[in-house]
């Protein structure tokens, strides 16, 4: 593992090369963690990032309490990864450009009466499905760039002739008024396992995990519609969450807080909206808290961006993006803030998970066209 997995204490590790951005903040975040009662380990993930209170890109083991806090507001964030029927090499750009630009960041009620299963049409959060949100969230169209690895690719039932859809989002309001309730009643100090206040939250949670799931799909759906063409679900994961598990024989609770499991099987690990996405073969770690990275990491906070940058880019110049793709999102700021330089570099990230043997790269993926929002989200 060389100096790649860095160990400050018993309960308390990241992983990071020389070479990955990690903030001195991110790393005391990540300390407060490990302090917290009952807290068993903490592992960073080389996306590691500074959160509101607690750290984005990590993984926390505790046993008898557990800490809706460190999941955060949107419970069930994640990726999924589509299969399109879309041939890469008959693409025109500025017709799917066109065609995606005039999708509306929300679906019309019809849509939705028509394709959200029955027991989710009188949910309370239903006019949300199929949006994807704001922040760092997105629907991108991506190409097979660069196989690296044959014989895992040959079956991982992808075709490199046609484009994928990668979706990144999450239970919208639901998680935020779940989190929100919690707070207001318990503060920050978790619940003890076995109690009916805990059960509570665990059910509340578990809802906003199915609520991600289908949005993620109602997302994907609707996404290949609007641009004429269909696709299927290859894979679906959660980053943020917790759960019941088991990490060298203790009994616990893993929280993931933008870190992917590793013990699911493939794994798609974005870059910014301007660099390659890597499909990796995990390799399940309990040093790692069987985790991984959920992407490239924030390297600049979101009110910096726009000073950093905007008097070097406009927005028309952020929409299209080094490797020739394109990016559609009419929010002025918001574009600023999720900008490709505002990131950390994804090859910095996988390079750290290689060196310590927690994935095998399977292939490259290069982004076409992103999704965000046509409007201000």
């Amino acid at each position: 593992m060389g100096n790649t997995l860095h160990t400050v204490d018993q309960q308390f590790s990241y992983i990071a090369t020389e070479s990955t951005w990690i903030e001195s903040k991110a790393i005391q975040q990540l300390q407060t963690t490990a302090n917290l009662p009952n807290m068993v380990s903490v592992v960073g993930m080389p996306d590691l990032h500074p959160g509101r209170g607690y750290p984005i890109g990590a993984a926390f083991f505790s046993t008898k309490r557990f800490y809706p806090a460190l999941v955060g507001n949107d419970i069930g964030c994640g990726m999924a990864l589509f299969q399109t029927d879309i041939k890469k090499s008959k693409v025109n750009l500025d017709k799917l450009e066109k065609q995606l630009s005039e999708m509306s960041d929300h679906a019309p009620l019809s849509w939705l009466e028509e394709h959200v299963p029955n027991n989710m049409q009188s949910h309370d959060f239903m006019s949300s499905l199929s949006s994807i949100g704001g922040g760092n969230h997105f629907a991108e169209f991506q190409g097979v760039d660069e196989i690296l690895n044959p014989e895992l690719f040959s079956i991982c039932g992808l075709n490199k002739q046609q484009l994928l859809l990668l979706v990144h989002s999450g239970s919208r309001g639901l998680g935020q008024s779940i989190l929100r309730q919690h707070v207001e009643k318990y503060s920050h100090d978790g619940l003890i396992d076995n109690t009916q206040d805990a059960k509570d939250y665990l059910e509340a949670h578990q809802n906003a995990l199915d609520f991600a799931q289908l949005n993620r799909q109602m997302i994907g759906l609707r996404m290949l519609q609007q641009v004429k063409s269909k696709g299927k679900l290859v894979l679906d994961l959660n980053h943020n969450l917790v759960e019941y598990c088991k990490i060298n024989g203790i009994e616990g609770w893993i929280h993931r807080k933008g870190a992917t499991p590793s013990d699911r099987g493939l794994v798609v690990i974005p870059g910014s909206r301007g660099d390659y996405s890597y499909l990796v073969s995990p390799q399940p770690s309990q040093v790692c808290l069987n985790s991984l990275a959920h992407g490239a990491g924030r390297k600049w906070m979101r009110a910096e961006c726009k000073g950093r940058l905007s008097h070097k880019y406009t927005p028309t110049q952020l929409s299209r993006t080094v490797l020739g793709s394109r990016v559609i999102c009419a929010n002025k700021q918001l574009i600023y803030e999720e900008a490709p330089q505002s990131y950390k570099s994804i090859d910095t990230v996988i390079e750290s998970m290689v060196n310590i043997g927690i994935v095998q790269v399977v292939a490259r993926l290069k982004p076409v066209i992103t999704y965000k929002t046509s409007g201000d989200c």
